[in-house]
């Protein structure tokens, strides 16, 4: 009602990382987590969830994160990788490539990469695949070509 996004506005939070809270390491969950504080390491969803990451203003993630379904207005200094959808708010500021099925972008977030779509079903390439999973085979910072 009166704009709300079906689906975005009665997402359950699970998990919440307050403002003040560092977590230094991988983080997997399944269900809802909410970012006001920083994570360093890679953020994931467990593979088949309905996940969704709501990472506020006050957010930040320095590692890749690879979840279905996000809404971020924080910063994230890695690649983006949201099969299912990616709504990037006013102050979301991603530095990395953002790969996603459907976006939303509002008027002042910045991508500082590039943005590529991966249609649903369509497998990554390996290069990707691997990446999305923490096992990147090339340098950061390196174009990944296809052989």
């Amino acid at each position: 009602m009166f704009g709300r996004k079906k689906g975005f506005s009665a997402a359950r939070i699970d998990t919440l990382v307050g403002q003040g809270t560092e977590i230094t390491g991988d983080l997997v969950f399944s269900g809802g987590l909410h970012v006001d504080g920083t994570i360093k390491g890679n953020v994931a969803a467990e593979e088949g969830s309905t996940a969704m990451l709501i990472l506020s203003e006050f957010g930040r993630i320095e590692g890749e994160v690879t979840v279905p379904n996000m809404v971020l207005n924080g910063e994230i200094v890695g690649d983006v990788f949201g099969s299912t959808r990616v709504e990037l708010a006013p102050k979301a500021r991603v530095k990395g490539s953002v790969y996603y099925n459907l976006i939303e972008m509002a008027i002042g977030a910045e991508v500082n990469g590039g943005l590529v779509h991966q249609p649903q079903g369509v497998k990554l390439p390996k290069q990707l695949e691997d990446k999305s999973k923490g096992m990147d085979s090339k340098q950061p910072g390196q174009p990944i070509t296809e052989s």
